[in-house]
């Protein structure tokens, strides 16, 4: 449970990073409260680290928390309505080779996405492994993709 809570935190700190242009510790961890998130200042101080989120200069000159290379989400003015994106992300893509799938995520959704088929007992699919952006799914022999399709339609 408190992995995926940390995971969930990290989640929310990357998409509040990337959506708003915050100067301090206070106003992140403010938007975390509202995400549902509170977070002592030393955790959050750990979760930036590990996140490798820095302090730079946004395009007026004023330091802001940025997102490491490309990890960029769209800007928004309403926390809540970042959250409801990310509970509603998915598959980017889904492939088959043989009795194997692969599905495509947005950076960080691998292990929601995996969870969310684990959990959803379809008895084609025997398990899932899930990286960051990659959920690798299993299926069973001589399982009926297109029915495989349609169920993960309605999960992912």
């Amino acid at each position: 449970m408190a992995a995926s809570k940390k995971s969930g935190r990290l989640e929310i700190i990357k998409m509040i990073v990337s959506s708003q242009e915050l100067s301090t510790q206070e106003e992140l961890q403010r938007e975390l409260d509202i995400a549902g998130y509170p977070t002592s200042q030393a955790t959050l101080v750990r979760d930036l680290r590990q996140l490798h989120i820095v302090k730079g200069q946004n395009q007026h000159g004023r330091y802001v928390y940025l997102m490491p290379s490309e990890q960029r989400f769209r800007t928004v003015s309403d926390t809540h309505v970042t959250v409801d994106s990310l509970n509603r992300l998915g598959a980017i893509s889904v492939k088959f080779s043989g009795n194997l799938g692969v599905i495509h995520t947005p950076p960080g959704h691998a292990g929601h996405v995996a969870y969310d088929i684990d959990h959803a007992e379809i008895p084609e699919i025997l398990g899932t492994v899930a990286g960051d952006d990659t959920v690798l799914v299993v299926l069973a022999e001589n399982a009926d993709r297109v029915k495989v399709m349609d169920d993960l339609s309605k999960i992912v």
